[in-house]
């Protein structure tokens, strides 16, 4: 059995927040997600960062397609890991 990890890329930390939240409730992830900032290429601003809420699971069992367009309702994307 493989991990599985699952990265949504989200605007700001507001967004994430809420998204990790709902993620929760509309896909019942087993692991609660994990927010990280990312800091943009050559910015130094704080206000300049996109924030990524990671998922893993033990079994691949949620889909990328489903992920993009829930991440899609905070202006956010899938990305591959």
């Amino acid at each position: 059995m493989t991990d599985v990890r699952h990265v949504l890329v989200l605007p700001d930390r507001d967004a994430a927040e809420e998204a990790a939240r709902a993620l929760e409730e509309r896909f019942a992830v087993r692991e609660e997600p994990q927010l990280v900032r990312e800091a943009l290429a050559g910015e130094d601003d704080a206000e300049d960062a996109q924030w990524l809420v990671v998922v893993e699971e033990a079994e691949e069992r949620l889909d990328p397609v489903a992920l993009d367009e829930f991440a899609a309702e905070w202006d956010g994307w899938y990305e591959e890991p």
